[in-house]
């Protein structure tokens, strides 16, 4: 059976951990050389180590997304590897401190939130469409959230506002480049098992069962489920798909 992402070239943003490491390895083993790209080396490495030893291929190269000049370096440097770009996940982001109401919130914090989490995704686009016009098209698959979708239970003005503008971005650069064969979608997941989601909730039950209550299917959503959304993303099984903005969040946006 052929690999979805067989001969392709993906770069994943924030693949040293969580949803981003979960989806570079399933990149990897659909056949894609795979780009790791996080802040953290020894952690990115591992996600590479991870791949190789499972038979892919792949890369760490170190980047802060919130940068110019690093993003243009990641994107040159997997053309000089691989040759091309065929799909980009900016997965990379941070949540800030839940629980701040805007009146309280610190101008560094809502700096640094929104240039990781929205300046971040720009940069992604900025930089890799022109690979991608060379190429003949590609996917990019930008990281947004349920609050992108709506506003946030747990008081995160921030971090609600950078998803909602990675949906509007998304939907701005999938109008422009569609005639360019350059599919833009986002992904909007609920609570999912991850450092940032565990942690908290481990340090306050009350929490944690507030947040678990708030999806309808009874539990929260593993990395790997929501991987295999951006792998039908990122692949040719949705060559009809652009400017989507797909929810995958155990019914929670049901209200």
């Amino acid at each position: 059976m052929t690999k979805s992402l067989q001969g392709k070239v993906a770069i994943v943003t924030g693949g040293n951990a969580g949803i981003g490491r979960a989806t570079a390895r399933l990149f990897a083993a659909e056949g894609a050389k795979t780009v790791v790209c996080a802040r953290r080396i020894e952690e990115g490495e591992q996600t590479v180590r991870d791949i190789v030893d499972a038979g892919g291929i792949a890369t760490f190269i170190q980047a802060d997304v919130s940068k110019a000049a690093d993003v243009k370096a990641l994107i040159d440097q997997t053309v000089h590897l691989y040759g091309r770009v065929d799909c980009l996940f900016s997965n990379a982001g941070i949540s800030g401190n839940p629980g701040t109401p805007i009146v309280d919130l610190e101008e560094e914090e809502w700096d640094q939130v929104i240039n990781i989490n929205l300046k971040g995704v720009w940069l992604g686009m900025k930089y890799v469409i022109p690979v991608m016009q060379q190429n003949g098209g590609g996917s990019i698959i930008n990281m947004s959230s349920i609050y992108g979708l709506m506003g946030s239970h747990l008081q995160m003005p921030a971090y609600t506002a950078s998803k909602h503008g990675v949906i509007g971005l998304t939907k701005s650069g999938a109008r422009d480049y569609a005639p360019d064969n350059i599919r833009i979608n986002a992904i909007c997941p609920a609570y999912i098992h991850t450092e940032m989601v565990d942690g908290p909730m481990a340090a306050d039950p009350q929490l944690a069962t507030t947040i678990m209550g708030l999806h309808p299917i009874g539990r929260l959503g593993t990395v790997e489920e929501i991987a295999e959304a951006v792998l039908w993303l990122a692949s040719d099984k949705s060559s009809f798909v652009t400017g989507h903005s797909l929810t995958a969040d155990g019914g929670l946006t049901l209200g």
